[in-house]
C-alpha cells in the first residue's frame, strides 16, 4: 500500500490541450457525481483531501492529475475526472464536459486503465452505459478496466453478491471489485490491481496480507462526494 500513499498533486486542466504529454502509465477514475469517487481515491492514497469532494457535486470541472512513485520519481499517474450527471449543472456545461471526457478517454495515449465508480444501490445508469460504449473499442484493444462498487458496507452479503454478478455482466470483460471506505473493504485488492496495471514486469505490491484498519466511527461522506 505504501506506493499508493506517495500520491501527490501534479497538475489540473480544464481542457485536454492543457494536460502535459506523458509516457508514464495513467489510470483514470470516472463516475457519476456522488458515486464515491473522491472518497475512493482518498482512501486508496490514505490522504483525506487529495481528491476534492465538492459541497456541490458535479461542480468540479477539471481533470486533476496526481503523481505516484517513491523517492519523488513518478512511475504512474492517477487522473481524477469530473463527476458527471448531476442535475444542478447547466446543460451546456454538461455537454461540454461529456465531450472533453470522451475525447480524453478515447485519445489519451498513455492511458493504461479506467476505474469506474458505481453505487451498487443504484446500479449502472444511462450515463454509465454511454461511457462504457465510448471506451469499449479501447478495452477490446487491451485497455484495462475496473468497476468499483462503492459503499459496499451499505449492502448485505446477499446484496453484495447480487451486485457483483450484475456488474460483471455489464463490465464487458473488465473486472469488478466491492469497495468500502468505511470498512476498508477492497482497498488492498484495488491497490494491488492498479500496481499490476502500471508495473506489469514487477513483483507484487503486497508481499503478505495486511492488517485491516479498524473501522472509523464516522460515516462515509455521501451527499458531498464527487
Amino acid at each position: 500500500m505504501g506506493w499508493m500513499h506517495t500520491a501527490r498533486f501534479l497538475t489540473t486542466a480544464a481542457q485536454l490541450h492543457h494536460l502535459p504529454d506523458m509516457d508514464t502509465p495513467e489510470i483514470a477514475f470516472v463516475g457519476r457525481s456522488n458515486a464515491g469517487k473522491s472518497t475512493c481515491i482518498n482512501t486508496l492514497t490514505q490522504q483525506k483531501q487529495l481528491a476534492f469532494a465538492s459541497k456541490k457535486p458535479g461542480r468540479t470541472q477539471h481533470i486533476n492529475l496526481f503523481a505516484l512513485g517513491k523517492q519523488g520519481v513518478t512511475d504512474a499517474v492517477l487522473a481524477d475526472l469530473p463527476g458527471y450527471g448531476y442535475a444542478a449543472v447547466a446543460k451546456m456545461d454538461k455537454l461540454r464536459w461529456q465531450q472533453v471526457m470522451a475525447n480524453y478517454l478515447v485519445s489519451r495515449e498513455n492511458l493504461t486503465g479506467i476505474v469506474m465508480m458505481c453505487d451498487p444501490r443504484h446500479g449502472l445508469t444511462e450515463l454509465d452505459d454511454i461511457l462504457l460504449e465510448v471506451i469499449r473499442p479501447r478495452v477490446e484493444e487491451g485497455l484495462k478496466f475496473l468497476i468499483i462498487l462503492t459503499k459496499a458496507d451499505k449492502l448485505t452479503r446477499a446484496e453484495q453478491a447480487k451486485a457483483l454478478s450484475i456488474a460483471r455482466l455489464q463490465a464487458g470483460g473488465g473486472e469488478v471489485k466491492l469497495f468500502s471506505a468505511l470498512k476498508k473493504q477492497g482497498v488492498d485488492e484495488v491497490a494491488q490491481l492498479l500496481w499490476d496495471w502500471t508495473h506489469p514486469a514487477a513483483g507484487p505490491l503486497l508481499a503478505a496480507p495486511t492488517a485491516q484498519t479498524p473501522p472509523s466511527s464516522e460515516e462515509e461522506p455521501e451527499a458531498l462526494d464527487e
